[in-house]
């Protein structure tokens, strides 16, 4: 996801996450694979995420957006408010993803907004609408993601290398 100092956390987020020495930015992201795509998280809480994507570059052989980096963009916003609902003790892992790609795109940037259809104890289910730069929806997506217990094993991926 490449540079993500524009983020908007809830403060008591950034507060929560601080408190344990977990890094916000590096925990919300689709990592290397969100980096290649050029996804940009722009807004972020459990009730609403907000994030971006090139079509440039995310294409398939007819120069259309890819479905497949429309599922990218989905899934990285829908698990980032998975994982803000569960909070500290959770981890977010996707367990079904359904997208319904309603237009192509074949240029500029499309916006993606994930917000909550169920927030559970051992489940969120997020539904995602894609849009390109006229605000045409592209793109429907729906994400749910089991809610686990944080393992002492995950330490090492959600806390920033000393």
């Amino acid at each position: 996801m490449g540079e993500q100092q524009h983020v908007k956390f809830p403060q008591e987020v950034i507060d929560e996450y601080a408190a344990l020495g977990v890094d916000l930015q590096a925990l919300f992201s689709a990592g290397h694979l969100g980096t290649r795509m050029g996804v940009q998280i722009v807004e972020a809480s459990a009730e609403r995420v907000v994030g971006t994507m090139p079509v440039e570059g995310n294409t398939q052989p007819y120069g259309l957006l890819h479905g497949g980096a429309s599922a990218v963009l989905a899934e990285t916003l829908g698990s980032v408010g998975s994982m803000l609902h569960g909070g500290t003790s959770k981890i977010a892992v996707g367990v079904d993803l359904n997208c319904t790609h309603h237009r192509g795109a074949r240029s500029g940037l499309v916006t993606g907004v994930a917000t909550p259809l169920h927030r559970g104890r051992s489940t969120a289910t997020y539904e995602i609408v894609i849009s390109d730069e006229q605000r045409r929806r592209v793109c429907t997506a729906r994400l749910t993601c089991m809610l686990r217990d944080v393992n002492p094993g995950d330490a090492e991926r959600v806390r920033p290398a000393e």
